[in-house]
C-alpha cells in the first residue's frame, strides 16, 4: 500500500507513515479496498490477450473444419458428386426433352433454364464447407459438357441429327452453352462462398507478414492493423461479389448471344 499523504510505500500492517509519520487508522480500510481492486484488474486479461485468444481459438476451428473437409471418405465425396453433379445433369437433360421434345417451344427457354438451373446447386455445394475450387469447377465442366452431348443425343434420336458438331460455328455454339452451363455453377458456388467466408469471418486483426508490410509503408500512424484487417475483409467480401458478377455476365452472355 502508498501512504495518502505522501505516497510511500507502507506495510499493510502499518498503522502510522513511517516518513510522513501521519496516522493511517482512518485510511486503512480504504487503502486495502484500494489495493485489492488493483490486483483484480491487474489480473484480468488486456484486449489484445482476448483478440490473441480468439485468434487461437478460430484458428483452431479452422484447422478442424480443413481437417474434417480433408478426411471426407469416398462414399461421401460419391454423395456429393452424386447430388450436386450428376442430379443437375439429369435435371438439365429432363428440361431439354420436356422443352424441345414434348413442347417444342423456343431454344431460349431452355439457355435460360439451363443458366439457373445449376446455380443453386453449386451455392448449397459451398455454402455449408469450406471446399476447394478448382476440383468442383472441374467436374462443372464435366457436368456442362456430359449435359451438351446428352441433349445432342436426345436431338439425334428424334431428328436423325449428328450428335457432334459438323463445323467450326458449330463446335463454338457448343463449347458457348457448355461454358454458359459451367459458369452459372461458378457462380452458385462463389456466391455460396462469400456466405460460408461471411459466416466464419475472423473478429480479430492479426499481423501477418503482408499486413505487416502494408504498415511498414503506410505507417502505423495511419493505417492501423484493425484498419487494415477491416480494408482487407471489405476487398475479399467485395471482391467475391465482382467476381461472382463476372461469371454470371458471361454465363448469361455466352448462353444467349446465339439466341436473342
Amino acid at each position: 500500500m502508498n501512504c495518502p499523504y505522501c505516497l510511500s510505500e507502507v506495510a499493510e500492517e502499518a498503522v502510522v507513515c513511517k516518513v510522513c509519520t501521519r496516522d493511517l487508522y482512518l485510511f486503512k480500510p480504504m487503502m486495502a479496498k484500494l489495493a485489492e481492486l488493483e490486483n483484480q484488474l491487474a489480473g484480468i486479461p488486456n484486449q489484445e490477450a482476448y483478440e490473441e485468444r480468439i485468434a487461437e481459438l478460430e484458428a483452431l476451428v479452422e484447422d478442424h473444419e480443413s481437417k474434417r473437409v480433408n478426411n471426407r471418405g469416398l462414399k461421401e465425396t460419391l454423395f456429393d458428386a452424386l447430388l450436386f453433379l450428376v442430379l443437375p445433369l439429369i435435371l438439365l437433360l429432363g428440361a431439354h426433352d420436356i422443352i424441345t421434345v414434348v413442347y417444342d417451344t423456343k431454344m431460349v427457354y431452355l439457355r435460360i433454364v439451363s443458366m439457373v438451373l445449376p446455380l443453386p446447386f453449386g451455392y448449397f455445394l459451398f455454402k455449408g464447407i469450406k471446399r476447394n475450387v478448382l476440383p468442383w469447377f472441374s467436374g462443372a465442366v464435366l457436368l456442362a459438357i456430359c449435359a451438351v452431348i446428352g441433349m445432342s443425343w436426345i436431338t439425334s434420336l428424334v431428328d436423325q441429327s449428328p450428335v457432334f458438331p459438323q463445323n467450326a460455328f458449330e463446335w463454338r455454339e457448343v463449347l458457348e452453352y457448355a461454358a454458359s452451363i459451367a459458369f452459372s455453377f461458378l457462380t452458385g458456388m462463389l456466391i455460396g462462398r462469400i456466405i460460408y467466408n461471411q459466416k466464419h469471418q475472423r473478429r480479430t486483426a492479426s499481423v501477418g507478414p503482408l499486413m505487416k508490410f502494408a504498415l511498414g509503408i503506410f505507417g502505423e500512424g495511419d493505417l492501423s492493423p484493425e484498419k487494415l484487417h477491416n480494408l482487407m475483409k471489405k476487398v475479399n467480401e467485395y471482391g467475391g461479389t465482382v467476381v461472382a458478377l463476372g461469371t454470371t455476365a458471361i454465363s448469361i452472355y455466352t448462353g444467349l448471344k446465339h439466341i436473342l
